[in-house]
């Protein structure tokens, strides 16, 4: 699975990219609303996408060093 840039930001919306400038993390691209909603999107290969057919799971992880946790969502889009 890999991260790809998300579709053009619709009015208000802007792209970015979280960890530019930070080698430790692989960089994310986003694009984040007025209200500061960020959305990435990731592409599977087709080894991810077997093993979901084959009964695997989605795993996500949250670096939330030691703060509270903020509302993530999945969703699958065509």
């Amino acid at each position: 699975m890999k991260p790809v840039t998300p579709p053009h930001p619709h009015p208000g919306a802007v792209h970015v990219v979280f960890a530019a400038n930070q080698p430790e993390y692989d960089q994310l691209p986003a694009v984040i609303d007025a209200k500061g909603l960020a959305m990435t999107e990731f592409e599977l290969s087709a080894e991810d996408l077997a093993t979901i057919v084959n009964g695997g799971r989605i795993r996500l992880w949250i670096w939330t060093f030691r703060q509270p946790l903020q509302p993530v969502a999945l969703e699958v889009v065509e």
